[in-house]
């Protein structure tokens, strides 16, 4: 029996940290009949060293690293318009922590649902606070060796936490000839889960092939204008 593929639209952080815009991007997937928008969040002082943050950037918001990256970051103020704009437009919204006092943050919402990003997929603490929420996960496997993604499932079995998988590609963007999509069905079989696909590559093409060869789910990412900053 076939079964829907659920489509999830990647704001990530192309909001620019202007709610208007995030919520004409909200607006645009749930005309596009996506099934949930999606955000990442980051503590910048845990996601990033000081050097980091004050190395030299030119950018529209500042000359360096922080003012650039703060610029594009929501907090808990702009999450709680995020969160009242979608119930109101009916359609699920949920954000990619990429530390634990993000994702403690975003416990302050009803999301139905988390995500592992592929960077994250490695920090051992992050996934298993994660996988104590057992709040079904998606899981981005981009990066990723075979015995990182055992060990993620294993922590995601023993606290009892639903997931599936998403076999990805972390280039930016990413070639089609390396969208290796019959990864999709060796994950299927090693690990009996569900396993859909994150993209970053231009155009649909990969992407409907990926539905086509099983994928439970499609991430891409969407912007109202590619020449943004």
């Amino acid at each position: 029996m076939s079964q829907r593929t659920f489509i999830i639209a990647e704001i990530g952080i192309n909001h620019n940290g202007d709610l208007d815009l995030a919520k004409q991007l909200i607006m645009v997937a749930k005309h596009a009949g996506c099934d949930a928008v999606k955000f990442q969040t980051r503590d910048l002082s845990i996601v990033y060293t000081e050097e980091e943050l004050h190395a030299p950037r030119d950018t529209p918001y500042g000359t360096t690293n922080f003012d650039l990256k703060n610029q594009l970051e929501f907090y808990l103020d702009d999450y709680v318009q995020i969160d009242q704009f979608c119930k109101k437009n009916d359609i699920e919204w949920f954000s990619s922590a990429w530390d634990i006092r993000s994702l403690v943050m975003l416990k302050k919402f009803d999301c139905k649902y988390n995500k592992v990003a592929s960077a994250m997929l490695g920090n051992k603490p992050l996934v298993t606070a994660i996988a104590k929420e057992q709040k079904y996960t998606f899981i981005s496997t981009g990066m990723s060796t075979i015995d990182e993604i055992d060990h993620v499932v294993e922590t995601f079995k023993y606290w009892q936490c639903p997931f599936e998988l998403m076999h990805c590609n972390s280039t930016y963007p990413m070639p089609v000839g390396d969208a290796n999509l019959l990864a999709i069905q060796k994950l299927k079989d090693r690990f009996k889960k569900k396993v859909g696909y994150s993209g970053h590559e231009a155009g649909i093409i990969v992407s409907c092939t990926a539905v086509a060869l099983g994928a439970s789910s499609i991430e891409r990412h969407i912007t109202l204008d590619r020449s943004m900053f």
